[in-house]
């Protein structure tokens, strides 16, 4: 079976929405986050928690745009934690957006939020 499943994927997103709501939301590079921040116009410290509950609430499985297997972060604070990247039209900004974290003892670690970059 290929990994993650829809089954699993469903869990990190329900996980992820917990941990929001919970204010657990550690921001892995604040200057990386806080640049793209600005160009999808949001304040971090007055909306980073009413963002990601939005977008949380957008996506779903199908939205799953990571590796598969998940890849592993490298950044010494997350090492070898399972990343999971998702990209969705998003209502609240009016484009695509992609959005990766991982969750590590009840935490929300944002890893990317952005407009999506084509390649």
């Amino acid at each position: 079976m290929q990994r993650p499943s829809y089954k699993e994927l469903f869990r990190k997103i329900r996980e992820a929405k917990k941990a929001v709501a919970e204010k657990r939301i550690i921001i892995l590079n604040q200057d990386v986050i806080a640049c793209d921040a600005l160009e999808l116009g949001y304040l971090i410290e007055e909306d980073l928690v009413n963002i990601l509950s939005d977008l949380l609430n957008e996506i779903s499985p199908e939205n799953y745009v990571g590796k598969r297997p998940p890849q592993k972060s490298y950044e010494q604070e997350i090492k070898d934690l399972e990343l999971f990247a998702f990209k969705l039209d998003s209502a609240r900004f009016g484009c695509k957006v992609y959005l990766k974290f991982t969750l590590a003892g009840g935490d929300f670690w944002l890893v990317s939020l952005h407009r999506d970059r084509k390649k």
